[in-house]
């Protein structure tokens, strides 16, 4: 096409360019990220953030580091490298806040088949919502901000992207659908595309951390990793002991980081999620910082079966905080049901219901077993012992606050 020539008028001017104002909630909560959580309890901010994660349109849309490392377009150490049939973009929203999409890959009544291994498990959009849900119920604030949204994959992802790979993966199905797939080595065909309907396509969107340049995180191997081979097995799956070797490892030895791998396999065995092969924390909050509970894509899976290997670090180290312990006891109790919690949360998300009832009744039934292998634990070494008294800091002054994504 040809451009025409354009001279400016001497009185024309260029159109300002938009300007980031530091009242966005994005800002606003990258901000209040303190030692004791991402955001305070009833946080207004993140009440906020949730409603324009689901009302902002979309300027830009990209792959995100983890295909981009597949790709090889990036420099990306500290990641693990994902299957073809996980896809997920990154969207810039209009405020310049940044969310990650993850298109839904399976009906939320469809149960992961039994002979399926959990690191070939499909990708959950409902669980990323339902997992922040649970993680501020639990009082934990481990989950950055996640709600469901319907995405017209045409205007709001095609029509936006400057990646030309990305824009090279759209194709119109035979169904006159418009459809993805993601771009990488292997496992990555049409086959395992995500098509809209005809354009429209439902997932999750999840509030963007500060970047690593001014908010440096650490990616640290889980103690309890699970093998990922078709019959390998690491050392806590046979020697029931594993916790003692544990605890001789720094920082495990003298810190606050075993509790807090406990409450994240707490988390993780109430959602059902085994994939919990690293976790990750911010380098400024020290030893004694919280785990961030990301990538939960892969709970909610199989309703039918409770994984309590899961529960392996509270089973074998018995212990856990009493702040933890007193909220489970809490959601035990029939006026505050932790499936009648959730259900009520789940309420508020756009593409509720985001659990079907047997995944919601699931949780009570967990929460069951998680508080029978507490009593376990505490009738073998006493409540001293196991129960650990954490107290309740106060919240981080503004010095101690992460810095905002650039």
């Amino acid at each position: 096409r040809r451009r025409r020539p354009h001279r400016e008028g001497p009185n024309a001017t260029a159109p300002a360019a938009p300007q980031l104002r530091p009242d966005t909630t994005w800002l606003r909560f990258q901000l209040g990220i303190s030692r004791d959580g991402l955001y305070p309890r009833g946080s207004a901010v993140v009440e906020q953030l949730v409603r324009d994660l689901q009302g902002l349109s979309t300027v830009s849309a990209d792959y995100s580091q983890d295909e981009k490392a597949l790709l090889g377009a990036c420099d990306c150490a500290q990641i693990v490298k994902p299957s073809g049939v996980h896809l997920k973009l990154v969207l810039r929203l209009q405020d310049f806040g940044k969310a990650m999409f993850k298109p839904m890959r399976q009906k939320r009544e469809e149960e992961t088949p039994e002979d399926f291994f959990y690191f070939v498990d499909f990708q959950r959009h409902n669980a990323e919502i339902a997992a922040f849900h649970l993680d501020r119920i639990l009082d934990f604030r481990r989950v950055p901000p996640t709600v469901g949204r319907l995405i017209n994959v045409t205007k709001e992802i095609l029509e936006v992207t400057k990646n030309e790979v990305l824009q090279s993966v759209f194709f119109v199905s035979p169904a006159s659908n418009v459809c993805f797939f993601a771009k990488c080595p292997y496992m990555c065909k049409t086959e395992y595309a995500v098509c809209g309907n005809p354009h429209l396509l439902e997932g999750s969107l999840s509030a963007f951390l500060p970047s690593l340049n001014l908010a440096p995180r650490l990616s640290i191997p889980n103690p309890w990793i699970r093998s990922y081979s078709f019959d390998g097995k690491e050392e806590w799956e046979v020697n029931p002991l594993y916790c003692n070797t544990v605890r001789e490892i720094y920082p495990y030895s003298n810190s606050n980081r075993l509790l807090n791998i406990i409450d994240m396999a707490i988390f993780d065995f109430l959602i059902g999620n085994m994939d919990r092969h690293h976790y990750e924390m911010f380098t400024k909050f020290g030893d004694d910082g919280f785990l961030l509970h990301l990538d939960n894509a892969r709970g909610f899976g199989r309703h039918s079966h409770d994984e309590t290997s899961i529960l392996a670090p509270l089973s074998q180290c018995c212990i856990i905080k009493r702040t933890t312990l007193l909220r489970l006891q809490l959601l035990a109790q029939p006026e505050y049901r932790l499936s009648d919690v959730m259900r009520e949360s789940l309420l508020q998300d756009p593409l509720a219901p985001v659990l079907t009832e047997p995944h919601l009744l699931a949780l009570d039934r967990r929460l069951q077993l998680i508080l029978k292998a507490v009593r376990s634990c505490i009738d073998t070494y006493g409540e001293g012992k196991v129960v650990a008294n954490d107290t309740t800091r106060l919240e981080a002054p503004t010095s101690d606050k992460v810095k905002p994504n650039g």
